[in-house]
C-alpha cells in the first residue's frame, strides 16, 4: 500500500468520509463473522483451551499498534515482583513457524521470533513461545518452562480458543476512530466490546495527575511514556538524549520507527527536548532486510527498542536505540491486576472471569 493511500485510509478510518461509506456493506460482514465466532463459543460448539495456570491477555480493537507491548513488558517485572512467574505467548507475526511453536528465554533473534516477542523476552529475561495457535503456544510453553505459574498473551483479543481471566485492552489517543468495522473502520471488533473486557489503558501523549482510577467497569488507567538514556546499536554507548541533544544537533538528528503508530515515538523524543530534523515512519513491523536510511543525511538516528532488536545489523554507527518506559495515572494498577488472580502456585479458575 502506498503511503498517499495509507494516510487517506486513515484519515477515513478516523473521521469518516465517503470511502468510509462505500466500505459499509463490507463491515456489516465483518460484524456478522464476529458474532457468528462468539455465539458458537457462547454454545459450546467451539471449544477453549483453560490452561491450569491463569491467563492475562493484552490486546486491542483498534488494527494496527497502540502501545501493548510496553504493556506487557510492564506487565511480566510487576508479576515477577509480586512472586510470579510470567512466561509471555505470541503469534510471531510476519515469521514463518509451521506446526510446532518455537520457545526461548533472553537473546532471542528477531527474525526466528519476531520483533515483538524479541523485544520482551531481551527486556523481560521471561520465557517466550510463539505460534498463531495459542493454546498449542501455551502447551509448548509450559513443557519446556514448568515453573511458569501465570501466561500473558501478547495480544490475542479475539484469539478465544484460549480462555483467559483478565482482558485488558490497550488504546491510544485514536480511540475507536470513526467507530466502524473493518474494512469502512478500523476496528477489529464493536466498539461496545470494551464493556466486557476488565481493563482499559489509554496510551495518552503526557503524564497526567496520578489518582485511583475512577469507579465502573471496565477499569480504566492512563499510560504515558518517558524515554530513558539511548544506546548506540554498534557500540553499546550509553548516552542521555540531552548529550545526544547537545553533540548532534548541528549535524542534525533524525527519527525512524516501525510501529503502528511512528507520530508517538516522534512527540515522545520532541517532549523531551530533542530537535528532529528528519522523521522516516515505516511501516509496522518493518524488517530491515533492507537499509531505508541511505537518503538520511543526518549525524544521528534514533530508533525504537523494537525497531533495534532488527537494525543492529545494518551496520551504521549513526543508529541509537531509546527505550521507553510506561507509566499509569492509577498506582495500584498492577495490584489490580493481580487481586484477579489466585495465589501464584495456586490453580487457575474453571471458567474465565468478566
Amino acid at each position: 500500500m502506498s503511503q498517499g493511500l495509507r494516510e487517506v485510509l486513515q484519515s477515513q478510518w478516523q473521521h469518516g468520509g465517503w470511502l468510509a461509506r462505500l466500505l459499509g456493506p463490507l463491515s456489516f460482514l465483518t460484524l456478522l463473522a464476529v458474532q457468528a465466532k462468539r455465539a458458537c463459543y457462547r454454545r459450546g460448539w467451539l471449544k477453549s483451551y483453560r490452561p491450569p495456570v491463569p491467563v492475562i491477555v493484552v490486546g486491542n480493537i483498534y488494527v494496527g499498534g497502540t502501545g501493548k507491548t510496553p504493556v506487557v513488558i510492564a506487565l511480566v517485572q510487576a508479576l515477577r515482583e509480586r512472586g510470579w512467574t510470567p512466561g509471555v505467548v505470541s503469534r510471531g507475526y510476519g515469521v514463518k513457524i509451521g506446526n510446532h511453536p518455537r520457545t526461548g528465554q533472553g537473546e532471542l533473534a528477531a527474525e526466528r521470533f519476531g520483533d515483538e516477542p524479541a523485544l520482551i523476552s531481551h527486556a523481560t529475561n521471561a520465557p517466550v513461545s510463539i505460534h498463531p495457535d495459542r493454546p498449542r503456544a501455551v502447551r509448548t510453553l509450559l513443557s519446556a518452562f514448568p515453573n511458569v505459574d501465570v501466561i500473558v498473551s501478547d495480544d490475542g483479543l479475539q484469539h478465544l480458543a484460549l480462555a483467559r481471566d483478565v482482558e485488558i485492552v490497550v488504546q491510544d489517543g485514536r480511540g475507536v476512530g470513526n467507530g466502524r468495522l473493518l474494512p469502512a473502520g478500523p476496528l477489529r471488533e464493536p466498539a461496545t466490546r470494551l464493556r466486557e473486557v476488565h481493563t482499559v489503558v489509554t496510551n495518552v501523549d503526557g503524564p497526567v495527575a496520578m489518582a485511583p482510577a475512577p469507579a465502573g467497569k471496565p477499569y480504566r488507567v492512563s499510560m504515558w511514556m518517558e524515554p530513558g538514556a539511548a544506546w548506540n546499536l554498534r557500540e553499546g554507548t550509553l548516552r542521555t538524549l540531552w548529550e545526544l541533544q547537545a553533540e548532534y544537533g548541528r549535524a542534525g538528528i533524525a527519527a525512524a520507527a516501525g510501529i503502528g503508530n511512528p507520530e508517538r515515538f516522534f512527540a515522545t523524543l520532541r517532549s523531551a527536548g530533542v530537535s528532529l530534523n528528519t522523521t522516516v515512519p515505516l511501516p509496522d513491523h518493518y524488517s530491515y532486510a533492507r537499509s531505508p536510511f541511505a537518503s538520511v543525511k543526518t549525524g544521528l538516528i534514533l530508533v525504537t527498542a523494537k525497531d533495534a532488536v532488527k537494525c543492529s545489523g545494518l551496520g551504521d554507527n549513526r543508529l541509537w536505540a531509546v527505550p521507553v518506559t510506561p507509566h499509569f495515572s492509577d498506582p495500584a494498577f498492577f495490584d489490580r491486576i493481580a487481586e484477579r488472580l489466585p495465589a501464584p502456585g495456586a490453580k487457575a479458575a474453571s471458567a474465565p472471569r468478566q
